[in-house]
């Protein structure tokens, strides 16, 4: 056999050999230790411009075009929550031709808060089943129109739950572009625009979370990752369309606009 067959039928074995690995369903897991300057969530501080540690570990089964996942986050936030926060997501991410899917179901809770407290029950007109946990359902598409740009677009759905949280509906416009290495930088540039509508009337106090008092509100940020290895360093502006005037009983600074900074490790 010619030395082009030999070429041809071991890139043949190796294409074969890839395709059936693909083809194999496999556990996986992630984790991301980061620090933040300010915990931020939609556009408001969730943590009164204080610095928080957020953990997160992902576990992942399946394949490249169909990936079952669960995820753990935790960070420090702000009374009445505080003194801490814990999160899980599970969810599916399927691909199909050029569009990447993410269906998944959020649950936001709360342990050890005080929720119930005087202070906080007048806060929120009422105490009764009040704990602040919440669940929230999320869809996701992204594609890559062209090499290193993704771009996505992320629909939130929040069910009525009565006093934790009413129904919103909150929708996510994304988009990222990875530059050229900057020496041992990896840089990419991001942006997030995002609407939330939670079909209360202005002034309400119902959940600090629907957005400091406000019927619905527009918040965004732009920023600059950069990468080394298994570190990165991010750089973000936030802003929002919530002005000075909101309910009494909330602090509209923490909506102000702010420069974020976060630094953190993937692992393994």
């Amino acid at each position: 056999m010619s030395a082009a067959g030999v070429a041809a039928v071991a890139a043949l074995g190796m294409s074969t050999a890839a395709l059936a690995d693909d083809d194999v369903n496999k556990f996986g897991y992630s984790i991301s230790i980061t620090g933040t300057s300010d915990y931020m969530f939609r556009g408001i501080s969730f943590n009164n411009e204080d610095p928080a540690f957020q953990p997160f570990i992902e576990f992942t089964y399946g394949k490249p075009d169909l990936t079952w996942y669960l995820d753990f986050w935790g960070s420090n936030i702000a009374e009445p929550f505080g003194p801490f926060e814990l999160d899980m997501y599970a969810g599916v991410r399927p691909v199909t031709g050029p569009v990447s899917w993410d269906f998944g179901i959020l649950y936001y809770t709360y342990p050890s808060n005080s929720i119930g407290s005087p202070k906080a029950c007048a806060l929120f007109d009422s105490c009764a089943d009040n704990n602040g946990d919440y669940l929230e359902l999320k869809a996701a598409a992204s594609i890559t129109p062209m090499t290193n740009l993704t771009t996505g677009l992320t629909l939130y759905y929040t069910p009525d739950q009565g006093n934790n949280y009413n129904e919103t509906w909150t929708i996510e416009g994304n988009a990222s572009y990875t530059l050229p290495n900057f020496y041992m930088f990896t840089p990419t540039i991001s942006g997030v625009v995002g609407y939330t509508d939670t079909g209360l009337s202005s002034g309400s106090a119902d959940f600090i979370g629907v957005g400091l008092g406000q019927k619905d509100y527009t918040y965004w940020n732009a920023g600059l990752k950069l990468s080394v290895d298994k570190y990165f360093m991010d750089f973000r502006y936030w802003d929002t369309s919530i002005g000075k005037n909101g309910a009494d009983d909330f602090d509209n600074s923490l909506a102000d606009s702010r420069f974020v900074f976060t630094a953190g490790v993937n692992l393994p």
